[in-house]
């Protein structure tokens, strides 16, 4: 019954997607894609005082991959630049709430994959 609660949770964040779109001067911009099948995530994030001030994703692809990506901007909203740093895989896997297949873990990881490079990418320009 809980699997199916969570099926129905991840299909209406594909469908309804939360934070969808792209935004203008965003201080994080950062796009990757899955070469197996095709997905695509882009992330755009404004901060403002280390903290993440609004956050936009863009792209393509299955409906984990992109409910993934929903599911992750609305965990953003409000948090650290470094506490969204150490946001790990079994977060993400955790927040999905179902039994991610090996076939499908890299669709389920792309928009962290794009968080993390965005991310640590910021900081190095900084630094």
């Amino acid at each position: 019954m809980a699997d199916q609660m969570y099926r129905e949770y991840i299909l209406d964040h594909y469908k309804n997607p939360r934070n969808f779109g792209r935004l203008e001067d965003a201080d994080i911009s950062h796009e990757e894609n899955n070469p197996l099948c095709g997905d695509v995530v882009g992330m755009d994030i404004k901060t403002r005082d280390g903290v993440i001030d609004d956050v936009r994703f863009h792209g393509r692809g299955c409906a984990i991959s992109q409910a993934s990506a929903s599911l992750l901007t609305e965990r953003l909203k409000g948090m650290s630049l470094e506490d969204a740093r150490e946001i790990g895989k079994q977060d993400v896997l955790e927040e999905l709430g179902i039994e991610i297949s090996p076939a499908r873990l890299k669709c389920a990881l792309l928009a962290l994959k794009v968080l993390k490079v965005g991310a640590y990418g910021l900081s190095q320009e900084d630094e």
